[in-house]
């Protein structure tokens, strides 16, 4: 499994014009699902975005600028989007071989146990819509932008 995390100022996805997810604040994460993932491995991942410290503390004069918070502490919002592309092997040729992706069926389910996990550890959750065309629209803060993996 992979996720793209990015802090972003604001994020939203829509689906056909109408907005299905949208957070302030926080972590935008795109997550790709291999074969071998399983319930285990996105709680994994869930509890490393949540607790994944890329948010600068200005309260602590002796910490100012650093990336000592995470998201909890910032109270932000994640948005969840499943991206299967993540999972792509791309060293050989010019397109890119989608082998180590999850089949679909299976890794749609594995999403929604995904999302509905983070739901109940934190409250500010939001996602993308399972093999829909999705648009995303965000505004990175820093920019920063992290490859997780479990």
């Amino acid at each position: 499994m992979k996720a793209l995390i990015q802090r972003v100022n604001t994020a939203n996805v829509k689906v056909e014009g109408h907005c299905v997810g949208a957070i302030e604040y926080g972590v935008l994460a795109y997550i790709g699902l291999g074969h071998e993932d399983n319930l285990q491995s996105v709680q994994r991942m869930v509890d490393k975005i949540l607790t994944y410290r890329i948010f600068e503390n200005t309260a602590d004069i002796d910490k100012l600028g650093k990336l000592d918070l995470n998201l909890q502490q910032v109270e932000g919002g994640l948005l969840l989007i499943p991206q299967f592309t993540l999972m792509a092997k791309t060293d050989k040729g010019r397109r890119p071989d989608f082998g180590a992706a999850m089949a679909p069926d299976k890794a749609e389910v594995l999403f929604n146990e995904m999302v509905a996990y983070a739901q109940t550890q934190y409250i500010n959750i939001a996602s993308g819509q399972f093999g829909a065309n999705m648009q995303v629209e965000s505004i990175n803060d820093g920019p920063l932008n992290f490859i997780l993996e479990v």
